[in-house]
């Protein structure tokens, strides 16, 4: 299937549009810090959330929102997570939902609330009410610049990025922005994400499709080993592209699902390079498993390992570590049948053959892993299974960045 990417984020399908500003939610936070998204229609809503047992009262209040199946905007903060802030928590992200509502004409159950920043402390919700209005007023078609920018933390990078594709003789978008830099981990929704699309899909195919591709794209990505209180990734779809209505899981469904599976792997891989301290995007290829979720498996816990990660970050082609995250991954593999490679930009290099490690080119292998984005490939010999992983380094930065992260 052809698909193009083209700018304009979330504000790119037809019906959305955004705005984000500076309210103040944080002392001394300069940068925009609270975001909305809008579409013009009722949109049909689908979303994945932390499984975190901890949740954000934001989390809740959206899991109960999104339940009914549809929804027309998203309030997004940064700088206050409102987690583990109790029944005032709550009241502070149903109060939120209540001012944006106002401000668009809108019922408070068709609003989704999204918060990210320090756990623990009650969100500024004075700010939010003060700024609303003006936050609501400037929405716009280019709104997706200001929103990309307020939802972000410690990341050093916007991440946004969408795409355009034919579904049922119509041409169909789907656009995205997400923040995530720490605290990310395996089995979340995500840091925080918004997909918006103009494909006519109904809820529940909608969710099916989001389901099925964050395994295979945001439930493969690990920066720390930490999956955060508010991991929320909130889908939008709003019909207006005209094509007819998929209701089943028939081949519009399948092309819909490739085109999420296409934006929803460069916020990945975004998300894993921008890692908080990262300087190597570190993506993990594993082919030649039983079966695919296997493989996704292998390649996961390879770069959720902190060895492994600081191997990279010292330009180390410590193979060992790779074979050692593999083997407490949970999943069976033949060692005699396993061979490991390490590619970049600089080239490739073999360094373990079928269960036998290999006398490789050190200072090659060193320059290889000198590259800002590395690939690990793993070749098996147990079936026809593929999966992929992102991750990054561990960095002295890392450390810096989380030890006085509160105060």
């Amino acid at each position: 299937m052809s698909m193009t990417f083209i700018e304009g984020g979330v504000c790119a399908p037809a019906g959305f549009t955004a705005n984000g500003i500076c309210c103040g939610i944080k002392k001394g936070r300069t940068k925009n810090d609270i975001a909305v998204i809008d579409s013009e229609v009722p949109a049909s809503a689908a979303a994945v959330f932390t499984r975190n047992l901890v949740k954000a009262e934001p989390v809740k209040l959206s899991q109960k929102h999104i339940a009914k199946g549809y929804a027309q905007a998203v309030i997004a903060n940064s700088g206050n997570a409102n987690a583990c802030t109790g029944e005032q928590g709550y009241k502070n992200a149903l109060k939120t939902a209540e001012l944006a509502a106002k401000e668009l004409g809108l019922a408070s159950e068709d609003v989704l609330v999204c918060s990210t920043g320090v756990i623990g402390q009650q969100i500024n919700i004075g700010a939010i009410e003060a700024g609303m209005a003006r936050l609501c007023e400037g929405i716009s078609k280019d709104g997706n610049v200001s929103a990309r920018e307020a939802i972000m933390t410690t990341d050093t990078k916007y991440k946004e990025v969408a795409v355009e594709t034919m579904i049922g003789g119509k041409k169909v978008t789907v656009g995205t922005m997400a923040k995530g830099s720490g605290m990310i981990h395996i089995n979340m929704g995500t840091m925080l994400g918004f997909i918006t699309t103009d494909c006519a899909i109904s809820p529940a195919m909608l969710q099916a499709a989001l389901s099925e591709s964050v395994e295979r794209t945001y439930n493969c990505v690990s920066v720390d080993g930490d999956t955060s209180t508010n991991d929320t990734l909130i889908a939008l779809a709003n019909g207006l592209a005209g094509n007819k209505m998929i209701s089943s899981k028939n081949a519009d469904w399948k092309a819909f699902v490739e085109a999420l599976d296409a934006v929803n792997t460069e916020m990945a891989k975004k998300i894993a390079g921008d890692g908080e301290g990262a300087t190597h995007l570190i993506e993990c290829n594993v082919c030649g498993a039983k079966n695919d979720e296997v493989a996704r498996n292998l390649a996961k816990s390879v770069i959720s390992s902190s060895l492994v990660k600081a191997a990279f970050f010292g330009k180390d082609a410590n193979w060992g570590r790779i074979l050692c995250a593999m083997g407490y991954s949970g999943e069976l593999f033949t060692q005699s049948g396993t061979s490991v490679f390490f590619d970049s930009g600089a080239g490739e290099i073999e360094v373990f053959h079928k269960g036998v490690p290999l006398d490789f080119d050190e200072p090659k292998a060193k320059e290889i892993l000198g590259e800002t984005e590395v690939r690990i490939r793993v070749e098996l010999e147990d079936g026809k299974g593929k999966g992929t992983a992102w991750g990054c380094d561990l960095t002295y930065d890392y450390v810096k960045i989380n030890g006085d992260y509160r105060t």
